[in-house]
């Protein structure tokens, strides 16, 4: 069995992604890790270099700043990374620069990809979502969140990335048929420094309110509100990926949550409860087939 990664990143080091320990995450379990570098200046592909490993392949690639709509751009960026997977590889691990996969997943993901290698049916792998927020403490727990979403795909030249690359679809636009991976993404792109937040957030709103929007020009005491911008929050009891350890220790910020607050419509309180009661979410929207 063959397994390649593939993600892309731009500005990396300047938006403070932690994209060198997402590619590190699953180094040892895929046979080679592309990564598609768009047009920028910061560093980033010395970083991707300074981590040593040789089934790291690096691709070159030219955002078109006029998509500007949506997302769209990230779709097309996924899909240009994923162009580059050796053809002979039976499934694609996909991460974006602020996701990490814990250590102590892997050998399910290899038992997840093994077991279904030779089924077709079953086109993609579902995996369950941390979304941390603030600081390496705290979740989001609402619906606000997604709760689950594709990261491996079979590679069989029929999918793409869909809308603004949160997922993917057939290239006829069809949902995957998809088993569980029995495995978590840890999602860190809300987490950084309130200023570093602010000035990621601010560019990244440009991929999608089209190209009259002007990234505006921060001043250096500005920050993100981190506070205002979120309606419930659990706090985090697991344990991160051993990749992350470093980072977390270097935090120079701190953000103290109340998470007896939450800030829902009626509406979202009563679902909210439901699913806290029965675990399931009502409602969901899922962009696959779960079989």
């Amino acid at each position: 069995m063959k397994i390649s990664g593939f993600t892309f990143v731009r500005n990396a080091v300047k938006f403070d992604y932690p994209f060198r320990e997402s590619i590190c995450s699953i180094l040892p379990l895929v046979d080679e890790f592309i990564v598609s570098i768009g047009n920028c200046d910061d560093g980033t592909e010395e970083a991707i270099l300074a981590i040593g490993s040789p089934k790291i392949k690096i691709v070159h690639s030219v955002w078109d700043d006029s998509l500007r709509e949506g997302g769209r751009v990230l779709a097309v960026e996924t899909d240009k990374a994923l162009a580059h997977v050796s053809a002979d590889s039976d499934w694609a691990f996909y991460l974006q620069a602020d996701e990490v996969i814990h250590e102590a997943d892997l050998p399910r993901i290899r038992e997840a990809m093994e077991k279904y290698r030779n089924d077709k049916n079953v086109e993609g792998l579902l995996f369950d979502y941390h979304h941390f927020y603030g600081t390496y403490d705290y979740v989001g727990d609402s619906r606000r969140w997604y709760a689950h979403e594709i990261r491996v795909i079979r590679n069989n030249g029929n999918i793409v990335s869909y809308r603004d690359a949160q997922g993917f679809r057939t290239k006829d636009n069809q949902k995957l048929r998809v088993k569980k991976a029995n495995a978590a993404v840890y999602h860190y792109g809300w987490v950084r420094h309130p200023h570093k937040q602010l000035e990621k957030l601010s560019s990244f709103y440009s991929l999608w309110n089209g190209q009259a929007y002007e990234v505006p020009k921060l001043k250096a005491e500005e920050h993100f509100d981190f506070f205002n911008d979120v309606d419930s929050l659990a706090v985090f009891k697991g344990s991160h990926p051993a990749v992350m350890e470093s980072r977390i220790k270097e935090k120079n910020w701190q953000v103290d949550f109340d998470t007896r607050r939450k800030k829902f419509s009626f509406k979202d309180r009563l679902t909210y409860r439901f699913e806290k009661l029965t675990g399931i979410r009502p409602f969901e929207y899922r962009n696959y087939r779960l079989i």
